[in-house]
């Protein structure tokens, strides 16, 4: 058995109860092979044994009261993976189903994403098992207050930089840090994706849409071809399926489908942005109520977690930009897109994609790019917003977005050299994974047995 493997057997038997985990663990594993499996010196710092294995876990209860007086109690998490080369940074989700394996998961997968921005980030995530939904602004601030109460002792600018994810907003990110702020009587960077009027970025909200349409187009354009009148499918109408959407229209596109838990739509004509920005910005409402702007539209109720009922995927077109959840698209999903002449698919969500749904995509010739490479645009806008923070300093929309499309095609450029380098040309999985993999290796190594 080679050194990945008998690392990749330990991981499975030692988390057997956190399949996500296991699933993105294994999927680098497999990939770094390239790497690690003849060179000793990885071997000899027992560097995938110790890069598998979180630097801290922290879990602990948040109560707090909700409207009625009546106590809640949720479940909070900060998995802290790596960080050799910075303090750790990575989102903070509340959702329902939010547990240890889907956090470790997403922090293994950040200190990849966060090594190829190029900027000094180690890799982190967080969250808490809370359900926004129904809830009012005061029991959201009394939740987030509470768990800031907590969190605020494990974190801080040089430490470890929180930012946003699924169901954590500029609302959530502003009580959380006005709670930081009074506990600590400390202003500072703690967290990213603030609010303009302390100390946010411009481009922050647009970041991860605008960034994966960045990185789709370098690898459309490294094809000989171009983003002029390709047809895009989207799932997901949350904040990086509306900035995806609204860069691919800039870019000559024409996105033309999205989702939500309940459904999805498909507009012939490419989806309204300004109605879905309407939808789910401003009145927080369900994907069903399109068709009232969009009559000659089409919504379809599906059952995601039951799979009932087609989804997006059998729409035709050209790009796919999955940008829910994970694990939303299955094996059926990619044989539609295939057959429906998808060539490229880049994506927007964190391991959104199933390993044999992989699998199919690349033996099918579609140009596959991970979402540690393709939404690295999110982390990396962060990453800008620690900087103008620690300067004190703001930049402009426009030199923010020049900034983040610089770093997303180097991103590219990186993963598609990284993987020819290794004889795996077109496989950007291996070639993100490596290219993630080598820097923070290498700094591991050079600060010792830490």
């Amino acid at each position: 058995m080679s050194y990945s493997e008998d690392v990749l057997k330990m991981v499975t038997e030692k988390n057997a109860d956190q399949p996500e985990f296991i699933q993105a663990v294994t999927e680098v594993l497999r990939s770094l092979s390239h790497v690690v499996d003849n060179d000793p010196k990885y071997q000899n710092a027992s560097i995938l044994e110790r890069i598998v294995e979180p630097e801290r876990v922290i879990i602990f209860r948040v109560p707090w009261v909700d409207d009625n007086g009546k106590v809640q109690v949720n479940r909070g998490f900060r998995v802290q993976f790596n960080s050799a080369i910075g303090p750790y940074k990575g989102g903070l989700r509340f959702q329902e189903n939010v547990n240890l394996s889907i956090i470790k998961f997403l922090g293994f997968e950040q200190i990849f994403k966060n090594s190829l921005t190029g900027l000094p980030m180690g890799g982190g995530k967080g969250g808490s098992d809370f359900d926004a939904k129904g809830k009012s602004d005061r029991e959201i601030m009394a939740f987030c207050q509470s768990f800031m109460t907590e969190l605020y002792r494990h974190i801080g600018a040089d430490t470890d930089v929180p930012a946003g994810d699924q169901g954590v907003g500029g609302r959530e990110i502003g009580f959380m840090f006005g709670q930081y702020k009074r506990i600590r009587d400390v202003y500072e960077g703690v967290l990213t994706g603030k609010g303009l009027t302390y100390g946010g970025s411009l481009a922050r909200t647009e970041a991860t849409g605008y960034g994966l349409l960045y990185l789709t187009e370098a690898l459309v354009k490294s094809k000989g071809d171009t983003m002029e009148g390709k047809t895009c499918i989207v799932s997901g109408s949350g904040n990086v399926a509306i900035y995806a959407i609204e860069k691919a229209y800039q870019m000559g596109a024409r996105p033309v489908t999205c989702s939500d838990k309940n459904g999805w739509v498909y507009d012939p004509d490419g989806i309204d942005l300004a109605a879905l920005k309407e939808i789910k910005e401003v009145k927080r409402a369900r994907l069903s109520t399109y068709t009232d702007y969009r009559p000659n539209a089409e919504y379809h109720d599906v059952n995601f977690k039951e799979r009932t009922g087609k989804g997006v995927w059998t729409i035709k077109g050209d790009i796919g930009l999955p940008c829910a959840t994970q694990n939303e698209v299955l094996l059926e999903d990619v044989r539609q897109f295939v057959a429906g002449g998808g060539k490229y698919y880049a994506e927007g969500a964190n391991m959104p994609t199933s390993p044999d749904a992989i699998e199919y995509l690349q033996a099918n010739g579609v140009f596959y790019v991970p979402g540690k490479a393709a939404n690295a645009g999110g982390v990396a806008t962060s990453g800008l917003e620690m900087s103008q923070n620690s300067m004190r300093y703001g930049w402009s929309f426009e030199e923010v977005d020049a900034k983040l499309k610089d770093i997303m095609v180097n991103i590219f450029k990186n993963i598609d050299e990284t993987a020819r380098k290794y004889g795996a040309e077109n496989d950007y999985v291996t070639g993100a994974n490596i290219a993630g993999f080598v820097k923070v290796a290498d700094a591991m190594i050079a600060q010792g047995v830490v």
